[in-house]
Parts: structure tokens; sequence; C-alpha cells
């Protein structure tokens, strides 16, 4: 929808196990894709460093360009850390983020790096459309930077962050036993795969829903409808940044206490 706004067709493209599929990208003839290759949205996959260097090489030859939101990317726990594919290719990537998750999104501060041949457009662009955000708070947001203030702030989100996730997959394990998670190495919340006495989807759904419980499937968040086998699966999104860890285990209880009543 976002896209569509600004009056550019999206093209949906499938992912495997190492990231976006390059055939599909290929055939597509497209010459820009939105990635999220630190930590994909929301399957939680890193792209792998074949596929990385898969992505640059199809962008060099479509003389295209990658839009590389590095989602999540100041969030891993159990990886070491990925490097943006905006340094591997500057003329070929736009890297954006933001301060929403480590701060607050009610800043609004973020950032694009783009092609230097891009700079000049871009910042007229920008002026156009809002004639730019206030300068005091990216004064004090550089100040901040600037003083190492940021980096003891991302480690102390971290921090909790990772006790959020390791409560949620406890209470997981609790009281859905036999679930599966993914997605935790990183990131700001988890993938579920219930066991499948626990659907099908649409009747967990509606006894979520009646008792007020508010979840997410996967299946929201796909270009396509799942066939049969995928409508056995119960695959759930779980965030857990800002619930603190007794609230994600009374949430996790009462979504059992739901689905089994």
């Amino acid at each position: 929808a976002l896209y569509a706004s600004a009056g550019v067709t999206a093209v949906a493209l499938p992912l495997d196990d190492e990231g976006v599929a390059l055939e599909p990208l290929r055939s597509s003839g497209v010459r820009a894709v939105v990635t999220t290759p630190a930590h994909q949205f929301p399957t939680g996959l890193a792209y792998s460093a074949r596929r990385r260097a898969e992505l640059l090489d199809w962008a060099r030859s479509v003389d295209g360009i990658v839009l590389e939101d590095d989602y999540d990317g100041d969030f891993r726990y159990d990886r070491a850390p990925v490097g943006a594919l905006q340094g591997l290719d500057p003329d070929h990537v736009a890297y954006t983020g933001s301060v929403s998750k480590s701060l607050a999104p009610g800043l609004r501060l973020g950032w694009l790096l783009v092609p230097e041949s891009w700079t000049e457009e871009v910042v007229e662009r920008k002026r156009t459309m809002d004639l730019g955000h206030p300068a005091l708070d990216q004064a004090l947001f550089a100040r901040f930077l600037e003083r190492g203030d940021y980096d003891r702030q991302l480690r102390r989100c971290q921090r909790a962050y990772r006790d959020r996730r390791d409560a949620l997959v406890a209470a997981l394990d609790a009281h859905f036993p036999g679930s599966e998670v993914s997605g935790i190495a990183a990131g700001l919340h988890v993938i579920a795969t219930l066991p499948r006495r626990y659907g099908p989807e649409e009747r967990f759904l509606a006894r979520m829903a009646e008792a007020g419980v508010a979840v997410r499937p996967l299946s929201a968040y796909a270009h396509a409808p799942a066939g049969p086998e995928g409508d056995k699966e119960i695959r759930l999104v779980l965030g857990y940044a800002h619930v603190p860890p007794a609230r994600i285990a009374e949430g996790v209880r009462l979504m059992a206490e739901a689905a089994t009543g």
C-alpha cells in the first residue's frame, strides 16, 4: 500500500532457505528490490553469504538498486553481527534504519544512505515532501551518538529484549508443549508453530478472539493464500519487545486456556 500510494507497483517474490529466491527475482523484470537481509520480516531468516553476494550480482546486472531495510539489525542474541549489504556495494544499495525500536517510534527519526549519484535528487524530494525533520531532534541524536550514549542504549535494550524473548520461548514450551519457535537469534519477534491438535487455524483464531487475546498468524503476512497443507499448521508472529516477562507468561497462559477451552 505504501509503494502504491507513491505510484510504484510492488511485485511479490518468494523466499527459499537462503533469502529471496533468485530465479523468480531475475524473471520478474524488476530493477529494485526491498529486503531485510539481516533478519527477514516476518520469517526471521538471515540471508546466507552466498545469497547476499548473488543479490548484489543481480543488482549490478540490471543496473538496479537494493533497498536494504536493516530491520532489527541492532538486536542479535545468539549469532555474530551480520554486515550490511551497503558496505559491499554502495553504488547499488540504499540503506535505511531508524530509532523506533531502540529509543521511541514517536521521535520519527531515521536515516537513508543512498548511492552518491542519487543524493541530490533524494535530498530535493525530501525537501518538497515535508521540508525535513525538526533540526533540534536531529542535533540531539547526533550528540547522543558522538558521546557513545546510543551504543549504551542499544546494549541496554539488547539485554531487556533477550530476557523477554527467553520468557516467551519458556512460556510457549510450558503451555504449548510440542510447539516450535524460529527466528529467535535476532529481532523482536518469534515465529511459533503450534502442534496441529490446536488447529485448524481458523478455529484457533476464533477462540483467541472470543477470549480477547490478540494474535496474528503468519498467513496474514502472505501475498498468496496457503495451500491445504499449510492450513493444517498454526504459525503465529509473536512480538515481545514492549511486553514485560511476567505479562508475556500470562498472555501465553491465556492463549493456552482459550485454545483448549
